[in-house]
């Protein structure tokens, strides 16, 4: 493992804060709805080599699962209250 300056361990450190914060001001204009620690793993996994393209794919299926699910639990909600008001 390489060591390095502690004054340039901070720097960097600040570097990728300012990042970091800059880009999750650009996701919120875009509307992206990610909070900073969903992207921070994204931005992490892009960084690692994984396919940009593929991952916002990915983001895009579970969110319409999640929405799916969602969904189905109100319905079963629904139909379990009207059971019990019978």
């Amino acid at each position: 493992v390489k060591e390095y300056p502690r004054c340039l361990m901070s720097r960097a450190a600040a570097d990728a804060a300012e990042t970091s914060e800059v880009l999750f001001e650009m996701s919120n204009l875009l509307n992206t709805g990610l909070d900073k620690p969903t992207l921070n793993i994204l931005i992490e996994l892009c960084e690692n080599g994984v396919n940009p393209e593929a991952l916002a794919h990915v983001v895009r299926e579970l969110r319409r699962e999640s929405a799916a699910l969602k969904e189905a639990e109100r319905e079963a909600q629904s139909i379990a209250s009207m059971g019990l008001k019978r």
